[in-house]
């Protein structure tokens, strides 16, 4: 075994490699050594994208393997039509909102388009920011083009876990003619597993595949000798991933939702509550209805009201006196 994907994952104790034996409970940190073992064992990995704390603590509850910090925040945060506009300090500012809410899930931080192309060095550079200042503990690339393998295997050599990402790549749209699903031509199908080698050599722990055919994503999970996760390419990979928003169906609206991709299954409408809240919201208040007493909960003494009221009178606000008069009273009464 001459490739340094599988020096790692074969000849180094996991000890060492992985951080320590596989979690003994669900509340016990993801590793690279546990996920090993789910692959080994046939088990498979979920992965989910976070974007903050509060979708950070949620995929952590839920026991998701692994919590991405997708660059997809540029669309499903920010309102951008693509991933390319997000910079680096933008990602890694979600990546510590990130970590300081999940305890468990293994954090892994996307590099954006930009920030890793120019040289190894520069590749480097990032990927130690995002684990330094993003507190994540791997990465994960897009890998196509040779600088980009490249990038990856520079990246691992600094002593850093990354994942790779083949088959639709969003950072390469423009030379990939918009949002296309790959591997649906000979040759495609044939680059798809070929690239998925290549990060595999150059040590990617792990590579999601987008958008691929059923076929090519089984060919390529049995080509490899890691696991990998699938999005929009079928059952026959290691393991799942989906975008926080979309499997949640939070962006519900035509003219919000930027993409919305035809593999995603919604777990849940949370869109249409979080509408039906804030309209709800917005009605009560129309109508006067809350605040009520109820939601009213800070009081004032009797005592103190007249007090008060006195002295909004010697000031000569004798309307301000009258409005904590009725106040008073319509809030049932003083302490």
């Amino acid at each position: 075994m001459h490739c340094l994907a599988r020096r790692l994952f074969s000849n180094v104790p996991e000890s060492t490699v992985y951080g320590g034996p596989k979690p003994q409970n669900p509340n016990q940190r993801v590793t690279l050594n546990s996920l090993r073992q789910k692959h080994l064992a046939g088990e498979p990995i979920t992965m989910v994208t976070a974007y903050d704390y509060p979708s950070a603590v949620q995929v952590d509850t839920a026991g998701i393997d692994i919590c991405l910090v997708g660059d997809s925040a540029a669309m499903v945060v920010h309102g951008y039509d693509t991933t390319l506009p997000i910079t680096l300090d933008e990602m890694l500012s979600h990546c510590r909102a990130v970590a300081r809410g999940a305890t468990r899930s293994l954090l892994v931080g996307d590099l954006p388009f930009g920030s890793y192309e120019s040289s190894s060095a520069q590749a480097v550079d990032t990927a130690v920011r995002v684990l330094k200042e993003g507190n994540m503990d791997a990465i994960k690339l897009e890998g196509a083009a040779p600088s980009r393998i490249g990038a990856a295997r520079a990246i691992v050599e600094a002593g850093i876990a990354v994942i790779g990402h083949v088959g639709l790549t969003p950072q390469a749209i423009s030379v990939l003619g918009g949002f296309r699903p790959q591997g649906k031509t000979i040759n495609s199908a044939v680059k798809v597993v070929e690239t998925a080698l290549a990060l595999q050599e150059v040590g990617c722990f792990s590579v999601v595949l987008e958008c691929v055919p059923a076929p090519v994503a089984a060919a390529a999970t049995a080509a490899l000798q890691i696991p990998t996760i699938g999005i929009g390419a079928g059952p026959y990979c290691s393991g799942q991933v989906l975008v926080y928003h979309d499997l949640l169906g939070m962006l519900q609206h035509p003219h919000h939702a930027k993409v919305t991709p035809k593999f995603c299954k919604q777990y849940g409408h949370v869109g249409e509550a979080i509408n039906k809240a804030l309209s709800e919201y917005k009605q009560e208040v129309q109508d006067k209805v809350f605040p009520g007493v109820s939601h009213t909960p800070y009081k004032i003494s009797e005592g103190d009201v007249d007090g008060f009221m006195n002295e909004l009178q010697k000031m000569g606000l004798s309307e301000a006196a009258s409005a904590a008069a009725t106040a008073s009273k319509g809030m049932g009464g003083r302490e």
